[in-house]
Parts: structure tokens; sequence; C-alpha cells
């Protein structure tokens, strides 16, 4: 017997969804490198206070995504995945295109709200997915999404890197460039993945956060694991909120060796979610698969926070890359515990919950590093960020510990 992803038709939508997430991750990963650079610029300032306008700028980011999260993935419910995603793809040329004309640091914000309404669309993505693969098989396929943001990882900050020796606007050119030949991709060649029989009505009360959250409740036990990966968003987005900040405080980075830390990282990602996801969670399960994984990114976290000789980093990005396992399993723990015709809903919800961890994550982590960076710290200490990440990922480990299995989890 073949799963749904084996049909055709399904097959094009797949090797389209994973092309589309993977081209956002090299569009995301291609900016990374030069944002510090392009904020000090914009404001005439110091690093310390660029990284703490970069925390503001990941918070009105996460803030649309978390306000949107559940009426796109409500949308794409209703009607179907394609107008979604397509849409969402043309969004995201004109959003980089506009903050690299950036003229005042004002814009930069318009841009970064604009990229949080589109970013939203990362739900009905996941649930395209969802929707032409069988539940054993999901932990396999949501093993391609990060997957194929490992491998745009790769690529994205080495070209960001390289192109940030051009100027730091030059790389928001090419993501816009990248962006709109996906929109064209996807304008062409993406299927429908949710026929008319499994679409469900908008219901106005499901289309906000809260909303979306009591509906899941009463659909299925995912409370508890909605909290897991809150926490665990809340430590991860230590990477993309203050890596560039953390290692030009750190080492004095340059952009190309920031973009080539990041590379690397994704390097590590991809290789694991090819070569071992579907083989850790056949063997352990997905709930000691994840555990696994954080007890990784706990010590690793540590690593980062003590860390002062530069070439070391590389040594502890590969040991980390393990942690790569632990989205796909919580996803594919979630994906079970709703309806087929909530798949959507709750992709869409966990782009809330996800975005939820980035509204506090910009105060919670940006703000300890510009300080201890800054003048007036009582000591220099550049891991303080790492330290809170790894007190949060503890958190996640303890409260999947404490949750109950679910009849096929």
């Amino acid at each position: 017997m073949t799963s749904g992803a084996d049909h055709p038709v399904n097959r094009t939508a797949v090797r389209f969804v994973v092309a589309t997430l993977f081209i956002d991750a090299i569009g995301f990963g291609i900016v990374l490198p030069v944002v510090p650079a392009l904020v000090m610029t914009l404001e005439h300032g110091t690093l310390a206070q660029a990284t703490r306008t970069g925390g503001w700028l990941a918070l009105i980011y996460a803030l649309t995504q978390f306000l949107l999260g559940p009426l796109v993935g409500g949308l794409g419910d209703r009607f179907g995945r394609r107008p979604v995603l397509v849409g969402a793809l043309g969004g995201f040329a004109i959003d980089y295109l506009l903050m690299g004309f950036s003229p005042s640091i004002g814009w930069l914000f318009v841009g970064r709200a604009l990229a949080g309404i589109f970013g939203a669309s990362f739900g009905p993505a996941t649930a395209a997915l969802a929707d032409i693969s069988t539940p054993d098989d999901r932990a396999k396929t949501f093993g391609l999404i990060s997957a194929a943001f490992g491998i745009g990882f790769v690529v994205g900050p080495a070209i960001g890197g390289l192109l940030g020796t051009l100027g730091p606007r030059a790389p928001f050119y090419a993501a816009a460039t990248l962006a709109a030949c996906n929109f064209t991709y996807g304008l062409i060649f993406f299927p429908e993945t949710l026929p008319p029989a499994r679409r469900r009505a908008l219901d106005p009360r499901r289309l906000n956060p809260l909303g979306a959250l009591l509906a899941i409740r009463r659909a299925g036990r995912v409370v508890p694991l909605l909290t897991v990966y809150f926490f665990w968003q809340m430590a991860t987005l230590v990477y993309p909120v203050t890596w560039a900040y953390y290692t030009i405080a750190s080492f004095g980075w340059s952009t190309a060796m920031i973009g080539a830390s990041l590379a690397w990282s994704g390097i590590m990602m991809a290789a694991v979610q090819v070569l071992l996801v579907g083989r850790i969670v056949a063997r352990l399960g997905e709930r000691r698969a994840a555990m696994l994984g954080m007890a990784v990114a706990t010590l690793g976290f540590l690593g980062y926070a003590v860390l002062r000789d530069g070439t070391l980093v590389f040594v502890l990005l590969t040991f980390t890359g393990l942690q790569s396992i632990v989205q796909p399993a919580i996803m594919a723990m979630m994906s079970r515990r709703v309806a087929e015709n909530q798949q959507g809903e709750l992709q869409g919800l966990n782009g809330s919950v996800a975005a939820l961890a980035a509204i506090l994550a910009p105060l919670v982590l940006t703000q300890p590093l510009a300080y201890f960076t800054g003048p007036h710290a009582p000591v220099y200490f550049p891991g303080a960020a790492f330290i809170i990440s790894a007190a949060a990922t503890s958190v996640a480990w303890l409260v999947l510990l404490a949750t109950p299995r679910a009849e096929r989890g």
C-alpha cells in the first residue's frame, strides 16, 4: 500500500512545498548576516543599540504572525492551500524589495510587519503536506520541512555573507528576486492538495489565536504539546534573533564569517533531517526522539554561553545539529491528536504559538544581550541569551516528560 504522497499530483505538490520552504529559507538566511550592519547604517548607532532595535524588529514580525496565523490557516482550510501560498509568495517578493530600499528605520519596521503577514503562510504549507500524507508518515514528511530549511540555510547565509561585502542592502534585492521566481513557479505548477469535500466553512470565532486554541482543545489533547512547542520555539529563536549580534560581540566576526557559520549549521541540520530523523523516530518513537534532541540543545546552549574561541563554534554547531529532530517529532505528535479536516487549523495555531514565542523572545533574549555587551554592563557576557535558552529548553523537556501519551503517540 502506498501513501498519498506517492500519487503523481501529490508528488508535484510535495516538490513545490519543499521548494517553497527551501527558497524561503534562502531568502531569510541571505539577509541574516547583514541585518546588524543595515540597522547600524540607518540609525548611525552602535552594535548594542542595533541589538535592541533588532529585537523590536523581530517583535513586530512575530506580532503580525501571531495575530494572523489562525486566519491564514482557516483560509487554507476553506479555500484550499494554493491561493494562500501563491499569494503569500508574491507578497514576499514585494516585501524584500521594500526592505532593501528602506530609506529609514521606520520603513524597515513596515517591511518586517509585512513579512510577518506573508510568513503566516507556513501553516498552510505544512497543512498541504499533511493533506497528502498518512499519520504514520507525517514525522518523516514534516522532516522534509526542516530539511528544506536546513539546506536553505546552507545556501542563504553563505550567499548573504558574500553579498554583504557589496553593502547591507544587496542581500535583500537577491531575496526579492528568489521570492518572485518562487511565486512564478507556484502560479504555474502547484496543484491544490485539499479537495472541496474536505474543506470547512470559516468560523469567525476560530480565526483568532484564542478561538483557534479553544476549538483545537475540544478536538484533541494538544495543549500540553503546544506548551512544549512554545518553550522550544522560545529557546531556538536565540539563533535567528541574536546570532549575528552574538558572534560580532564575542568574536568580532565579519558578515562572511557569520554567513559561513549559519551555512555550516544548515548543513548539520539537513544531514540530520535527511539521514537520521526517520531512523531515530522509528527506533525511539516521536516522544523520546524529541526529548533526546532537547537534551542535546540544552548542552549546546550552555556551550555557546561560555565559548570564547570562535573556531570551536563550528565544532559545537556540528554537535547541536541533532536538535533538529525535535521539530518534526513534536509536529507529528500534535498532528495525531486532531481530526483530518483540522490539520490546517492546527498548523495555523502552531504558527501563532511560534509567533507568540517570537513576540517574547526579542525582549527576553536580545535585551539581556544588549545590556551585557553595552557600556554599563557589570560584566561583559555575550552568552547571556544562551543561558536563557537553556532554561527554556529544560522547561519544554519537563513538560513533555509529564505529557500523557496519545493512543498512537
